[in-house]
């Protein structure tokens, strides 16, 4: 705990003058959907608060805000943690993904495409490659979603998505091993930005589409396995 708070102090110049709940909620999900607090973190009020310099009020708004969009949960008497997913939470993550990435491509219209963040991102996750690492490599493909959302162009779709993402990083938690999980999807990103920058949208939403199905069928399959690890006696 004490080098994730090391990183929220970090973030509280983020917070300027008019600290809010909504923007103590951004940063906590932001820090969430990077990965410094995995699932079944207990989020303390005393500590993150100190390291924000948020009341205490202010903060416990924001773990409201959070457990409203599904990435906090409140036990009774036992505090506010990061909510593990169950399988069924994952599936209907994936679906929402679909029915969101895929309608974003189609809905491109004619090309040239403002590509920059997907070229960034494709980047980042070769970086992270090279580098063997593999929960920066995940973190590089999920900002290539984000990226991929952006093209829409709607800060509404932005804003559902960033959710969704969120919740997205607590299950790649789960996985024992995310290499195997993230690698091959960092050459089909290159395959979907290639038919994007050739103006083919519709080759993109096909591989997309395919893309999905993959990743939900590999998460899950490891997912319930890991799940099912740490329900048995």
């Amino acid at each position: 705990m004490a080098e994730q708070l090391t990183g929220l102090a970090d973030d509280r110049v983020l917070l300027g003058r008019t600290s809010t709940a909504e923007r103590v909620s951004d940063i906590l999900r932001s820090r969430i959907s990077e990965g410094y607090f995995p699932p079944g973190t207990r989020l303390s009020e005393d500590s993150i608060g100190g390291a924000l310099g948020v009341s205490r009020n202010t903060l416990r708004e924001a773990f409201r805000l959070l457990t409203h969009e599904r990435l906090l949960i409140h036990e009774l008497n036992r505090g506010v943690f990061v909510r593990v997913l169950t399988v069924e939470d994952v599936e209907d993550i994936y679906r929402t993904r679909s029915l969101v990435e895929c309608a974003v491509v189609r809905g491109l219209g004619g090309p040239p495409y403002r590509l920059g963040g997907l070229i960034a991102a494709v980047e980042e996750g070769r970086t992270a490659a090279a580098e063997n690492d593999w929960k920066g490599l995940g973190t590089a493909n999920i900002h290539f979603h984000r990226e991929l959302v952006a093209l829409a162009g709607s800060e509404r779709t932005d804003e559902l998505m960033r959710s969704v993402f969120a919740e997205l990083r607590l299950a790649f938690h789960v996985v024992d091993d995310p290499r195997r999980l993230h690698e091959p999807y960092l050459a089909r990103n290159a395959q979907i930005l290639q038919a994007l920058q050739a103006g083919d949208r519709r080759g993109a939403e096909r591989m997309l589409e395919t893309y999905l199905a993959d990743s939900l069928e590999r998460v899950v399959e490891v997912y319930r396995r890991r799940v099912g690890e740490e329900s048995a006696p």
